[in-house]
């Protein structure tokens, strides 16, 4: 029996497109072009962050994100960056009695933005305050412990990444949901490893209060 949900951010509940244009702006680079290299990298199953090694070897993600931030250009999380079907999707599973949490790739200071959207869920961490990010069986331990009862198998892990998500949840006991949504999304939904591993492949959030709180 599913107890809980727990959600990656980036292209499971945001849409990144205007962070991905933001950082191309920033390397003054055409974002048409930035995405396609985006999608190349993608493609070959690689990290995202090398992305910015075409454009600029030897690029320091973290020095960079401070100096976006001293600027005043630095990371912004808003209503319109959520998907439409995030906040009824949240609310619908709480509804029906579930637990909602929040746990991603992403930075402390997107943390804090997110709790300040008062999202309808019980809890919201990130790599960027735990000190480990996914794959990292580390991280989905502290996935796991922040559940109630801390069981990953009573429990399901929904992103859009086949190997940050779907397979490392998936080997770290959780039941997993790959969102056919956003690059990785889209290009990786029918892959064998998400095949092999996903329990569901979704083309909304809503989709998944009917498939958990089924009789």
């Amino acid at each position: 029996m599913v107890t809980a949900v727990v959600f990656d951010v980036g292209e499971t509940l945001l849409d990144d497109s205007r962070e991905w244009g933001a950082w191309a702006d920033w390397l003054e680079v055409p974002r048409h072009t930035f995405s396609t290299v985006l999608g190349a990298v993608t493609a070959a199953g690689r990290d995202n962050a090398e992305t910015f090694q075409y454009f600029r070897p030897g690029f320091d993600l973290g020095r960079e994100r401070q100096l976006r931030e001293d600027a005043g250009l630095g990371e912004r999380i808003e209503e319109s960056d959520l998907y439409r079907d995030v906040r009824p999707a949240l609310a619908e599973l709480r509804g029906r009695g579930l637990w909602v949490g929040v746990a991603g790739n992403q930075t402390a200071r997107a943390a804090e933005l997110l709790r300040a959207l008062d999202l309808p869920v019980d809890r919201i961490a990130t790599s960027g305050e735990w000190g480990v990010a996914k794959p990292s069986a580390d991280f989905f331990a502290r996935v796991a412990s922040m559940v109630p009862g801390g069981r990953p198998d009573a429990a399901v892990y929904v992103g859009d990444h086949r190997d940050n998500d779907i397979v490392a949840a998936k080997a770290a006991g959780f039941r997993t949901a790959l969102i056919r949504r956003g690059p990785w999304g889209y290009l990786w939904a029918d892959d064998p490893l998400v095949r092999r591993d996903a329990d569901w492949v979704i083309d909304s959030l809503r989709d998944l209060s009917g498939l958990l709180t089924a009789p």
